[in-house]
C-alpha cells in the first residue's frame, strides 16, 4: 500500500485550494500539515480522520466515510471555520462522547435508542 505524499482539498464555492504535505506521524497513521499554515489533518481512535488546528480543535470531518481508512478519504469534508461558536474567543466548542442524564422543570431524562424519555421514576 502506498501512502499519499500529499493531496488538495479544493473548497466547492470558490476553488480555494489547500495542500496538505506528509510531515511525519501520529497514532501509527501519517499526518499532514497544511502547507500555509498550522492546520493537521490526521487520524485518532476517537475521531478518525479530521482536520484540527495547533490547540487540537477539530475544524473538519469527512463525511460518509469509514473512519479507519489507511489515508485520508478522498469525500467531501465539512469544515467548521465559519461555525458562529468558533468565531469568538470567549466561546468554546464542547463534543460530548458519553451523554449524561439531565432535567428540565424537575423531570430526569435517559438516552435511549429511540431518543430521549422521562424517566418513569420521575413523572
Amino acid at each position: 500500500m502506498t501512502t499519499l505524499t500529499s493531496f488538495t482539498f479544493v473548497r466547492h464555492i470558490d476553488g480555494l485550494r489547500y495542500t496538505f504535505e506528509r510531515d511525519g506521524q501520529r497514532n501509527g497513521r501519517p499526518a499532514y500539515r497544511r502547507t500555509d499554515g498550522n492546520v493537521w489533518c490526521v487520524w485518532s481512535p476517537a475521531d478518525g480522520w479530521h482536520c484540527e488546528i495547533a490547540d487540537g480543535l477539530v475544524t473538519a470531518h469527512p463525511l460518509n466515510s469509514h473512519t479507519d481508512e489507511p489515508d485520508p478519504p478522498a469525500t467531501v469534508w465539512r469544515s467548521f471555520k465559519n461555525d458562529p461558536s468558533l468565531r469568538h474567543t470567549e466561546h468554546a466548542v464542547l463534543r460530548v462522547r458519553k451523554p449524561h442524564l439531565y432535567g428540565t422543570s424537575g423531570t430526569l431524562y435517559r438516552l435511549t435508542d429511540h431518543g430521549w424519555h422521562a424517566s418513569e421514576t420521575d413523572t
